[in-house]
């Protein structure tokens, strides 16, 4: 398997080199060069299959360089956790994807990435520096992912005063080989702060960088298996689901709809999002337009110009049309984010953040454009990706549903700890500089 940058300037890499290097050197985003179609036994029995079987079988297909042994006892060591599909009734589900060891869904990336890295590198001897932006969950997940992994450093910016408190607590106690640097910015500035760091020669020739971004495709492959596990647990063989997908740099999307290219069911996706909407935006006109991105409740969405499009665009060769057909937008200020929040907890007694109560919402306004259009609501399931634990937003739902709610026992410890992080101005000089001081 050889991955291609979707700027088409940089030859193609092995999974390894992809994976190490993160963003491609012409400054594109790294995708598989072909697309390997799962066997139709695969999915004959997929019903059988646990989620540990569906990641070995689809992980092997685009990892080159690790023998199958070593590659199984990866994904069983990253998948140890369960992965519910829970209905809501009238054919809307949600897929808890929290059940991992920070209680978002970037476990699954965070920690298949570590293990792949040490299984890459166990020959060098020059310590890999991880450099990731954050807008809330993919910072904790990485500093434990990663957290005392022999050879590899981990510099996490994230934007200062835009995350919850338990997020930050959780990226900023970790210790060890975890460096966390509070930027006084936005999460775009911190995410152009990287992308620059990954472009900067001089850098490069003095230290080793790679990113734990969904701008790393090691990073959406082990996202993948979620989607065929939903289908899975799903045993509905005549409809094939409607994905809804709360959505900020839209790596979670893009690794929807690489599943769909190997073969899974899929009817269409379901683009969710805050008022950083220009996804959905340009769902409607055709034209993208990145915007400063806006502060909102639903703060890991908080992205005015996600990444991750440029390898949507490149997986529809750029045909808008074919796109608007299988993607539907749609996006909630935070206002109708906690009426969501609200109207699911009074109704069915279930506890959402305010990311998933936005995927709700997306999915009821789909729903009464279905009515509309069909004169009835559709058979097709629709499958709601809830992307963390509703205690990481406490403060934001307590308000909401006048409850208190119980912190898992893995939250409280982050808790006590004493934060610790360096605050940077919103320069890539400044990033520069703390890099070369640390780590060169």
């Amino acid at each position: 398997m050889k991955y291609i940058s979707t700027n088409k300037k940089a030859a193609p890499v092995s999974f390894a080199e992809a994976a190490l290097r993160g963003l491609a050197p012409d400054g594109g985003l790294y995708l598989p060069q072909s697309w390997p179609q799962l066997t139709s036994s695969f999915f004959d029995n997929l019903g059988q299959k646990t989620l540990q079987d569906i990641g070995f079988e689809v992980s092997r297909l685009f990892v080159d360089g690790i023998g199958n042994e070593l590659l199984k006892k990866i994904i069983n060591e990253v998948l140890n956790f369960e992965v519910p599909l829970v209905s809501l009734g009238d054919q809307v589900y949600v897929l808890e994807l929290f059940h991992g060891p920070t209680l978002a869904f970037k476990d699954f990336g965070a920690r298949f990435m570590s293990r792949m890295f040490s299984a890459l590198r166990k020959d060098s001897d020059e310590d890999l520096v991880i450099l990731a932006a954050t807008s809330g969950d993919t910072g904790s997940a990485v500093a434990q992912g990663f957290l005392g992994v022999e050879g590899i450093q981990v510099c996490l910016l994230y934007p200062k005063g835009k995350v919850s408190y338990i997020q930050e607590q959780q990226l900023t106690t970790a210790g060890k080989n975890v460096e966390a640097l509070e930027v006084e910015g936005t999460f775009d500035d911190c995410q152009r702060m990287v992308k620059k760091a990954f472009s900067d020669q001089l850098l490069n020739e003095k230290m080793q960088l790679s990113s734990a971004n969904s701008i790393n495709i090691a990073r959406l492959i082990p996202q993948m298996f979620y989607y065929y596990y939903a289908v899975a647990q799903l045993r509905d063989e005549d409809h094939p689901p409607i994905f809804c997908v709360p959505s900020g740099n839209f790596g979670n999307l893009t690794a929807g709809l690489m599943a769909q290219k190997t073969g899974m069911p899929a009817a269409g996706f379901i683009a969710a999002t805050n008022t950083n909407d220009v996804v959905p935006k340009f769902l409607e006109s055709g034209e993208f337009n990145p915007q400063p991105s806006k502060r909102t409740i639903s703060n890991a969405m908080d992205v005015g110009n996600p990444s991750n499009f440029a390898r949507i665009v490149d997986l529809y060769n750029g045909e808008y049309q074919q796109m608007k057909r299988q993607i539907w937008g749609a996006s909630f200020s935070d206002s109708e984010t906690q009426q969501a929040i609200k109207k699911v907890f009074s109704k069915h007694e279930y506890l959402m953040d305010p990311h998933t109560a936005v995927g709700y919402g997306a999915v009821q306004q789909y729903i009464r454009w279905e009515q509309g259009y069909f004169g009835e609501s559709a058979s097709t399931p629709k499958i709601i990706l809830s992307t963390a634990h509703p205690a990481k937003f406490k403060d934001v739902i307590e308000p909401v549903i006048g409850a208190g709610i119980e912190i898992p026992d893995r939250l409280k410890a982050c808790l006590e700890k004493q934060k610790k992080s360096t605050v940077l101005r919103n320069e890539y000089g400044e990033l520069k500089q703390w890099l070369l001081n640390h780590y060169n």
